[in-house]
């Protein structure tokens, strides 16, 4: 098992040259490559020529990290027709991108949109009809998280859909701030997944069901919202126990194809201490559970 850090919160502090370092400094000895404006943006085509590809490999390289996963979002599942044609195109760049950094790992989301089910679904096929054979070809090992607000958000739904897919090189992601909008049947996903589960991102978030579902007020009633946090282990209502304990049971940790990864994002100010805090707590917790 590779233990990552998304390093999101210092995309405003420091160039994207420089976050290998800032990584290194943490005491990380991977990152997760998420969307940076400078390489692979949300939704958008992404920025980065060949040269800026080259040299960010290098800074991992001489910052003596490695690259974990390469995390794009966009719109493959939008049922929107001409946003689902651009986005392969993008994911065919992104893919390349993947490839000339020495990475044959990708997560992402699901995307789409959940009140167009099946649409979304339509459109996800059609995407992978032509993107698995590229991504199959280049041995690229794609891993998918029902994302709140995607078309797919339940994580036993998330496991038929990439089964549907009937290609060995999609697996799933499993967020743990995502648990309650997965439906908040942790073990049961973990177990069913299996060996398909081969990412995890590590973030605390609150139980928006909690009080009778009166934890967060939105107004009108009623209102298509999706509220999660991505905390540090400890400041939510996640059950790390079960966490750590279902994955140690399932053999995550002793598998060189999986990949933690500490996506905490709502503590910027304190963000270096946060990533120190989250290595130390994962490692406590992978300890304890390791079989």
């Amino acid at each position: 098992m590779k233990v990552a850090l998304d390093p999101t919160p210092f995309h405003h502090s420091y160039s994207l040259l420089e976050l290998p370092g800032v990584v290194a400094d943490l005491g990380y000895e991977y990152l997760q490559l998420t969307p940076h404006v400078d390489m692979i943006p949300f939704f958008n085509h992404p920025k980065a020529d060949d040269a800026l590809v080259a040299k960010f490999r290098k800074a991992c390289a001489d910052a003596g990290v490695g690259i974990a996963s390469v995390l794009p979002v966009l719109r493959w599942s939008g049922p929107d027709e001409d946003a689902r044609e651009a986005a392969v195109r993008y994911w065919k760049r992104a893919i390349q991108i993947t490839v000339d950094l020495g990475v044959n790992v990708m997560n992402t989301e699901f995307s789409g949109r959940p009140e167009k089910p099946e649409e979304s679904e339509r459109a996800f096929f059609r995407s992978m009809e032509e993107l698995v054979p590229i991504i199959e070809r280049e041995g690229i090992d794609v891993r998918i998280d029902p994302h709140p607000d995607d078309f797919v958000e339940d994580g036993l739904a998330a496991i038929r859909m990439i089964r549907g897919i009937n290609s060995k090189n999609f697996g799933l992601v499993y967020v743990a701030c995502h648990s309650f909008h997965m439906g908040g049947n942790m073990a049961e996903i973990m177990t069913t997944a299996g060996d398909m589960l081969r990412l995890v991102h590590v973030a605390d978030t609150m139980d928006h069901h909690a009080s009778h579902g009166l934890r967060y007020i939105t107004n009108p009633p009623g209102n298509a919202v999706r509220v999660h946090q991505h905390l540090k282990i400890g400041d939510g209502d996640v059950n790390w126990d079960e966490f750590f304990g279902t994955l140690g049971e399932i053999g995550f940790y002793d598998r060189d194809d999986t990949v933690m990864v500490s996506s905490v994002f709502a503590e910027n100010e304190n963000a270096h201490e946060v990533s120190r805090y989250q290595l130390s707590a994962m490692t406590d917790y992978v300890a304890k559970y390791r079989g």
